[in-house]
């Protein structure tokens, strides 16, 4: 994630280790010109940097080629893989036809998310001693317990069974570590955030802090964890105070946008409806060397939902959009359910439909239903003019959190009954134009899954609801099994690690 005017800070990794034995006979030399970690965290600055590189695991959700947007997608009914082939993005297409396995899992859905957890656990223990103002002090961790929060809810939904870190740990403990009880993790998550909420601004000058997290978005992740739990009366709690009085400005001043095809619009950042947001640049200038790390700062989600080979033919009035990777393709059980929604258009673009007309030739996916997920499909006029490569430096930024999504998720913790429930479903349906419908746990699962398309929620939407086994069970989908991914066998060797159930 990129905060204004930041570079980002690299601490280390948490869960790999090189062990090097030198004689110090023959070897003892003095670092000089570099900060190392017993000698940094001395001031303001050097703090801020070190937030800033735990803030940086963030970018995890739109940012290099797993990114956790396209990898949930890739799960549900909604979208398949797609690629150029079936080998193509093989960590993405085994999780969409679950045949997953331990060596077939991306390390990195565990490792960047420890990554950010190993560093929230150093700034942690050393702002205490640094010299800055008190307040400063309690905005920082307050910062660092929710993004440590944040990151710890990511692994527990994504592998259940995962080591609870608290504190940097030593070489010789790493491999003795033990899998938490998952309570125990979610324990310190609501630990975390319940700490942390009371020290976060309720506002931010977006100008010089767009990114920061606020105490409306503490909030709005702590409801999520506890709905996640099927805690729903404390997720209530926290989401009707994020949500205010359906429709309206709530006291944390967000508000659902008028049009919702706006919340696509690239220039429109941190905008009303926007909880917590995802930054990426076009001034990177990231490579091929750096993609996927802390100094890319692009969007990957973009290049990939471009349709392959795409090129207008002479005196089309097609939109000019960039040619691209493939991916993210939508099914036909979205088309279908999304076709008379006034979302469809901000949604789905029936890339097929053009070529059938002749507007344009493009080279099918994988897979391939001529439907593309619009949402992240960047025009020609919205590639990088910068350095670096221009398919990696995309700036469109994405949203983890917001409003719309805080709603439904309120009305879901209501159980989908009462006036309250009904208001909320009510409201995002009026966003788009549409009439009022029954409220009830089917009419909010599938608001949900027309609102927030192609944006990663709707596998654990239905993982949540007891309703991946039917809905998942064509794409091969086993209860008792999938509802969690394996743990990469890099992590279990030479461990204490034991595999998830059925893996």
């Amino acid at each position: 994630m990129k905060l204004k005017n930041i570079k980002i800070l690299c601490i280390g990794l948490p869960m790999l280790i090189f062990t090097i034995s030198c004689d110090k006979e023959y070897l003892e030399v003095e670092p000089k010109g570099t900060s190392l970690e017993e000698n940094y965290y001395t001031n303001e600055a050097e703090a801020y940097s070190a937030l800033v590189a735990v803030y940086d695991a963030i970018g995890k959700q739109s940012r290099g080629f797993e990114n956790m947007i396209s990898l949930l997608n890739s799960g549900s009914d909604d979208h398949y893989t797609g690629g150029g082939s079936s080998s193509d993005g093989t960590q993405l297409q085994v999780f969409s036809n679950y045949t997953i396995s331990e060596s077939t899992v991306a390390p990195s859905y565990w490792n960047d998310f420890y990554q950010g957890i190993f560093r929230a656990n150093t700034l942690l223990i050393k702002i205490p001693e640094i010299d800055m103002p008190d307040a400063t002090k309690s905005r920082f961790t307050a910062e660092t317990k929710a993004l440590r929060a944040l990151y710890y809810f990511e692994l527990v939904r994504l592998f259940k069974n995962i080591p609870l870190i608290t504190s940097p740990l030593g070489a010789d403990e790493y491999f003795s570590t033990l899998q938490a009880d998952p309570s125990d993790v979610y324990g310190q998550i609501e630990t975390d955030l319940n700490e942390a909420i009371s020290d976060l601004p309720i506002s931010i000058d977006v100008e010089n802090e767009g990114g920061r997290l606020t105490r409306g978005a503490a909030k709005a992740l702590l409801g999520k964890v506890y709905l996640f739990q099927g805690k729903n009366a404390e997720a209530v709690t926290q989401l009707a105070d994020v949500n205010g009085t359906p429709g309206t400005t709530s006291a944390y001043g967000y508000k659902l946008l008028d049009n919702f095809s706006d919340l696509w619009q690239i220039s429109n950042i941190y905008n009303s409806e926007s909880i917590i947001e995802i930054a990426h640049t076009d001034k990177s200038n990231a490579d091929w060397g750096n993609w996927g790390w802390g100094n890319d700062e692009g969007n990957s989600l973009n290049v990939m939902c471009g349709p392959r080979g795409y090129v207008r033919t002479s005196g089309s009035t097609a939109p000019d959009y960039a040619a691209g990777w493939g991916f993210n393709i939508i099914t036909q059980s979205l088309y279908d359910a999304m076709l008379g929604d006034p979302r469809f258009d901000a949604t789905i673009e029936d890339i097929q439909a053009l070529a059938d007309a002749g507007q344009v030739q493009y080279e099918q996916s994988y897979q391939n239903t001529g439907y593309y997920l619009k949402k992240f499909m960047p025009l020609t006029s919205d590639v990088s003019t910068g350095g670096g490569a221009t398919v990696l430096n995309y700036k469109q930024h994405t949203y983890m959190i917001r409003l719309a999504d805080t709603y439904l998720m309120e009305a879901e913790a209501l159980g989908g009954t009462g006036s309250r429930a009904q208001a909320l479903l009510d409201a995002v349906r009026a966003r788009v134009g549409l009439p009022s419908v029954p409220v009830s746990m089917d009419a909010i699962i599938n608001e949900r899954r027309l609102e927030l398309a192609g944006e990663g929620h709707r596998w654990y939407d239905l993982v949540r609801t007891g309703r991946a086994a039917t809905v998942l069970a064509s794409k091969g989908f086993t209860p008792g099994k999938n509802e969690i991914l394996p743990i990469p066998l890099a992590e279990l060797e030479n461990t204490l690690l034991e595999q998830n159930p059925n893996y």
